[in-house]
């Protein structure tokens, strides 16, 4: 009788520790799914048109959210941006960099006096209203849609601070057939 009572208490003590360990595995990966999400890389939908060519509404793409952490954005990059300079999130390309001067002639982009080649642009690009030439701002970097006929950008919201970038869009998930890289 004994023998079956410590074996029942052995067993109880095996399976209690056994959830432990299942718990605490929860736990941490729960938490640290939940760090990757805020700090590391996030996954994010395109709700506009004014990346169209390169982006289209309803693709899933995953976001670099560190390496703004230790670097600046460059030119050419897709940046996810959420800060007061607009009550949505965007997503847009970075076109000009703190001290760069712009100026738009003939539908292109010249930045520093030379035309900024752009094979991922769909349309023409014009001032807008924006004076030129314009000088990015120290702090701040210059954005625009890649369908820029049709992109609320820095041409009307002004130049974004990098305190606003949220990060870097780097790898498209969905659709499957767009799956991949970014550039």
């Amino acid at each position: 009788m004994q023998v079956t009572a410590e074996l029942q208490k052995s067993k109880k003590k095996k399976w209690f520790r056994e959830l432990q360990e299942w718990v605490l595995s929860l736990t941490i990966a729960v938490v640290a799914a939940l760090l990757i999400q805020n700090y590391a890389f996030a996954q994010t939908e395109v709700k506009n048109i004014s990346m169209q060519r390169t982006l289209v509404e309803g693709q899933r793409l995953i976001e670099d959210k560190i390496s703004y952490r230790f670097e600046h954005p460059s030119r050419g990059d897709i940046v996810i941006i959420n800060g007061p300079e607009s009550d949505k999130r965007l997503i847009k390309r970075v076109i000009g960099l703190p001290g760069d001067v712009l100026n738009f002639k003939d539908g292109h982009v010249y930045i520093n006096g030379k035309m900024l080649e752009e094979p991922y642009v769909k349309g023409e690009t014009y001032a807008n209203g924006l004076a030129v030439p314009y000088t990015v701002p120290e702090g701040k970097v210059f954005v625009m849609g890649d369908n820029r006929e049709n992109s609320q950008d820095s041409r009307v919201i002004g130049p974004i601070a990098m305190s606003s970038i949220e990060g870097r869009a780097v790898f498209r998930l969905w659709p499957l057939n767009k799956f991949g890289q970014l550039h």
